[in-house]
């Protein structure tokens, strides 16, 4: 029996395990013509990494607790798919730390300061039978809620952590800088996954970093990137200056053409479909030419990817690429999530895009080829596990909501119900109070729990003695990889800072839907 005198949000998580990562292995020049298949760093800078050329020198990022700190089978992600977060930086150092040149900085027309938004978010989402990849490209004003900032752009979430992480250390007596920067840009990074996979419902399983010189660089190598303009355009803060058609640029000014989004009908929609457009026509460019039989290019390359490209360090490039041998330019797309509008208002007044969390979890479904909705491991779909043996019925189950997306406790709590326990609260747990999914229970020997344990993927059983025989807790974290029921279970509140599905207040005009891009064709898309 339920003891209803006493919150079940109050119980103890136990604490957090710290994953091991490692050095990527052996590299092949098969891979590199895979990689460069993805998007602009995977099909670029990663694919050259993939040569060999340039070992230990491509700067590593650690402790990022990627995949959910979930041990898998190598090459199988729990949900269906590998899914590599891709940020631009705007740093005015390269990836060692080392200060770009006064003339690199000029080559940039970007301005002497930099700061820490990270304003380019794509998550690239390849399939674990390798049949697709898509690069999904999230806004980056998509107003999102997270526990330490509470309603925020999604692109200040990095720059936010990186600063406070920052000032703990100098509290603390930390006075080396390259101590002080590389922590606290750890700090960033970890924040900035973790909002990504609140928001998309995905497990994010690499992360890859590019700075403004790599992409000028990169550009570079290939011998410039073909793009079309629909109309003649001159913007003087990003230095775009460009005729109506089909023209080459080189690298300045493929950065000029991508970072554009003053004078734009879409504003940064727009700036998102140029850049999907560049890389889309990179990607062709690149296989459909003998780009990487030229030892002058890779040369180039190897100095971009040096100096500009950022991965995690447990990255097993050889393992992935295996996954992209048979992939063709037209199954590389880009396009952008779903949103509900582009001219939302944020708490303060600003100006923010407004999304519905549960259409963009849907979304990701939808691009592990299962038409039906029903991947196995999906997140997102009904993935109950089968198991003959039936429950003890006298077992109530608590859900806790500790993630920013709002529904989820609910949705998890509709898988609880269809493996036949009894749900009993369906609510939010209190900030910061479980940073692991986890089950709590009085006794956690009791078969009917360790059972509950195993259907749910396996999860940590912890005791507290504030619960009593015959109940558990679940507590869904960010890290979740386990079943999500079709039909959410009713009681399940939003998470904390947030209005049903939808952070912030939509604007008036619904938002047009994206468009798809693919890498396929015989020339360059035209755009705005």
């Amino acid at each position: 029996m339920t003891d209803h005198h006493r919150p079940v949000r109050d119980i103890q998580p136990p604490p957090s395990p710290v994953p091991e990562l490692r050095q990527t292995g052996p590299r092949s020049l098969r891979i590199l013509l895979s990689l460069m298949s993805v998007a602009v760093l995977v099909v670029s800078g990663m694919g050259y990494f993939t040569v060999g050329r340039l070992g230990d020198t491509v700067a590593g990022a650690s402790n990022l607790n990627l995949g959910g700190g979930t041990k898998v089978k190598k090459g199988q992600q729990l949900d269906g798919a590998t899914d590599i977060l891709l940020v631009g930086s705007d740093s005015r150092s390269d990836a060692q730390g080392n200060p770009l040149t006064p003339d690199e900085v000029a080559m940039l027309r970007a301005g002497d300061e930099a700061n820490d938004n990270t304003d380019t978010i794509m998550v690239i989402r390849v399939p674990n039978d390798g049949s697709s990849a898509t690069a999904i490209s999230i806004p980056r004003d998509t107003y999102i809620h997270d526990d330490e900032l509470g309603n925020t752009k999604i692109n200040g979430v990095y720059g936010a952590y990186k600063a406070q992480r920052k000032e703990e250390l100098v509290e603390d007596g930390v006075s080396d800088e390259s101590r002080l920067e590389e922590q606290s840009k750890d700090a960033g990074r970890k924040a900035l996954i973790n909002s990504v996979a609140n928001l998309t419902g995905i497990t994010v399983d690499h992360y890859a970093e590019v700075g403004l010189l790599g992409f000028v660089l990169l550009t570079d190598a290939v011998g410039g990137v073909e793009v079309c303009l629909n109309d003649a355009v001159y913007d003087e803060f990003s230095g775009a200056d460009f005729p109506a058609g089909r023209q080459k640029l080189s690298g300045p000014d493929a950065l000029s053409f991508v970072r554009q989004r003053h004078g734009l009908p879409r504003g940064d929609l727009d700036r998102i479909v140029r850049q999907q457009a560049y890389m889309a026509s990179l990607v062709n460019h690149v296989l459909s030419s003998r780009t990487l039989s030229n030892p002058k290019t890779l040369t180039q390359l190897g100095e971009a990817v040096s100096r500009s490209v950022i991965i995690d360090e447990d990255w097993d490039v050889m393992s992935f690429a295996n996954q992209l041998q048979n992939l063709a330019g037209g199954r590389v797309q880009f396009t952008t999530i779903p949103v509900t509008s582009i001219d939302g208002v944020g708490d303060y007044g600003e100006s923010v895009v407004t999304v519905d969390v549960d259409s963009v979890h849907d979304f990701f479904d939808t691009l592990l080829g299962d038409e039906d909705g029903e991947q196995e491991g999906s997140s997102g779909s009904s993935t109950t596990p089968s198991d003959d043996r039936k429950p003890v019925p006298e077992l109530d189950v608590h859900v806790l909501n500790a993630t920013t997306v709002s529904g989820k406790a609910g949705r998890v709590a509709g898988a609880v119900k269809e493996l036949g326990y009894r749900i009993g609260e369906v609510s939010n747990a209190p900030d910061g109070l479980y940073p692991e999914s986890v089950i709590v229970a009085a006794d956690a020997t009791d078969p009917a729990v360790r059972l509950l344990s195993e259907q749910l993927g396996g999860l940590t059983i912890t005791e507290s003695p504030t619960l009593v025989d015959g109940e558990a807790v679940v507590a869904v974290a960010a890290d979740w990889s386990g079943p999500v029921g079709a039909e959410p279970v009713d009681g399940s509140g939003p998470a904390s800072g947030t209005d049903g599905d939808t952070v912030g207040q939509p604007g008036p005009d619904p938002a047009p839907a994206a468009p798809v891009i693919d890498a396929g064709g015989d020339g360059p898309r035209c755009v705005n």
